[in-house]
């Protein structure tokens, strides 16, 4: 995709001169035209030889039906290049922003769980829903705009060659018209990025309101949550109508100061007709130039915006990216022992052999020893084989990540098809065998579209005891090599505990498997227990 877009730009730039030149034209061939027209009634000295002062008859004489020919050509290649314009600068915009969406979202993955404690869930969440429109945007101007300068070096060459007193009008005019706009750009960046951050805050907010709603509604905390989005959706207004203001001003100077130059134009080019130096038609050519140098304006105008804006996605898009993960690879990693697998932590005295299922009574938060052992946090734990011992920080990180599999009580289910979320891409083991082992295939039966059940998003649909089955289920699918369970039936009565302790330790016979859990119904399963 990456490769497409230097061509799709070509495009779009190519397609953009295709617009704006014919419409730089059509004033001059009007002008012709009416100097044509009018020369049929009295002859134009100006004209006798087949040329007049708008650059020469271009090989295409005096008649005013040939003007008019000309004008319906120009109009024909405008309509052809503004329609496939528009195709490709959608396209460019659109291959843009998915780009830039992947990049941040592969790096996200990349970073993995430290994500979470370096940036708001809400930045996040912004970048894909509007920073990344604001990058495409900053793209999508590109044909246009430049379809507008090279229209407008076209008339300045035109009206310097006819009249040196009108082209330093439009030359000097039109970019101090432009520059005029440049103090607004700074308060605009700086009130937009405030009100990006603003509403980064509320999507933070709602996604904790959202993630926090049943909790909220059981202890009465609805309306006090409602009334702190409120007042943070208030700020959010606040904040865009500040930078709206600045905005609204800008679009209005953007018309008003080439206005001025359009009437300054105007102006002198009656004088001029007026003392013969230039013709009727020459004139009418001049008003409609002068009234076309708003629309390369425009669009140059549009662009610093559109770029204004897109700088301040840049900056929270790179401020993603520069994040690193809490661990990385090895310059030179050592590869973990072929065959069975088995941790061992020097540090805590924790020993999980290599085949067997070892119960780890925890004797503090039990995420922090499943960390441990699925180096998630650094740590001195070794991957134990038949005959070797490598340390995972030695490790490739991801080998450590394809061999070694961690599953806390607090992952989450996706929206999606209930057999899709359940087996991911990397499962090995059947639907059917890793629902009983969970004992969640009553779930399944209770469901009216079964296996093919739509879940909403992190399951809210399930009871608490429902989601926490169909994760330990997606878990056993993938039959990693080492599969950590922390605390995977804490929401589960004692009776379904049991048949789950009873089914994965028949299911997982021969794997290494380490069950973090204070349930002696585990204990009672197990082929070796421990105390971290």
């Amino acid at each position: 995709m990456l490769r497409a877009v230097p061509g799709t730009l070509a495009c779009a730039m190519t397609l953009g001169v295709l617009w704006t030149v014919p419409v730089a034209l059509m004033p001059l061939a009007i002008g012709r035209a009416i100097d044509a027209a009018l020369r049929r009634g009295a002859p134009d000295p100006a004209a006798e030889g087949g040329e007049d002062a708008l650059g020469g008859d271009w090989g295409l004489g005096g008649s005013l039906w040939t003007w008019v020919g000309v004008l319906l050509a120009l109009g024909v290649v405008q309509v052809i290049s503004v329609g496939l314009l528009e195709y490709y600068s959608v396209k460019l915009w659109v291959r843009a922003a998915t780009i830039v969406q992947r990049a941040v979202l592969r790096h996200a993955t990349t970073v993995g769980a430290a994500l979470p404690r370096k940036i708001r869930a809400g930045e996040v969440v912004a970048i894909g829903s509007s920073d990344v429109h604001h990058i495409g945007a900053a793209l999508e101007v590109i044909g246009r705009t430049t379809g507008g300068l090279v229209a407008f070096a076209l008339v300045a060459v035109v009206v310097l060659e006819r009249s040196p007193l009108l082209g330093a009008v439009v030359l000097i005019g039109v970019p101090l018209a432009t520059v005029g706009i440049a103090p607004l750009l700074g308060p605009l960046r700086r009130r937009t990025e405030k009100h990006r951050e603003q509403v980064g805050a509320a999507t933070t907010l709602a996604a904790d309101i959202v993630s926090g709603l049943r909790v909220l509604r059981g202890i009465g905390g609805e309306r006090r949550f409602a009334d702190r989005f409120a007042e943070t959706s208030q700020r959010v207004r606040r904040a865009g109508v500040s930078a709206g203001r600045i905005d609204a001003l800008l679009d209005g100077i953007a018309v008003l100061l080439p206005g001025l130059v359009t009437v300054a134009v105007t102006w002198l080019g009656a004088r001029l007709a007026l003392d013969g130096t230039i013709t009727v038609g020459e004139l009418v050519a001049f008003y409609g130039l002068s009234a076309f140098l708003v629309i390369p304006v425009s669009l140059a105008t549009g662009a610093v915006h559109s770029v204004s804006e897109a700088l301040v996605a840049a900056g929270r898009i790179v401020t993603v990216l520069r994040l690193r993960p809490e661990l990385e690879s090895p310059a030179e990693p050592t590869p973990l022992p072929a065959g069975a697998l088995g941790l061992s932590d020097p540090e805590t005295g924790l020993h999980c052999p290599p085949g067997e299922l070892t119960v780890i009574r925890p004797s503090g938060p039990s995420e922090e020893v499943a960390d441990r052992l699925g180096r998630y946090a650094d740590s001195a734990v070794v991957a134990v084989g038949t005959n070797a011992r490598t340390p995972l920080r030695d490790a490739e990180l991801d080998e450590v990540r394809g061999r070694i599999l961690v599953a806390h009580n607090q992952d989450l289910l996706f929206s999606g098809g209930l057999a899709e979320e359940v087996q991911l891409d990397q499962a090995t083991v059947g639907l059917d065998k890793v629902l009983w082992a969970a004992d969640a295939s009553d779930i399944v039966a209770g469901l009216p579209d079964g296996v093919r059940e739509r879940l909403t998003e992190r399951g809210r649909r399930l009871s608490g005891g429902q989601r926490q089955r169909l994760m330990l289920a997606r878990a056993l699918s993938a039959d990693p090599d080492v599969l950590v369970l922390d605390e995977p039936t804490s929401a589960v009565d004692a009776h379904t505990e049991a048949r789950i302790a009873r089914r994965v330790a028949r299911l997982r016979r021969g794997r290494t498997t380490v069950v973090i859990s204070r349930s002696p119904l585990w204990a009672a399963v197990a082929d070796r227990k421990e105390t971290s």
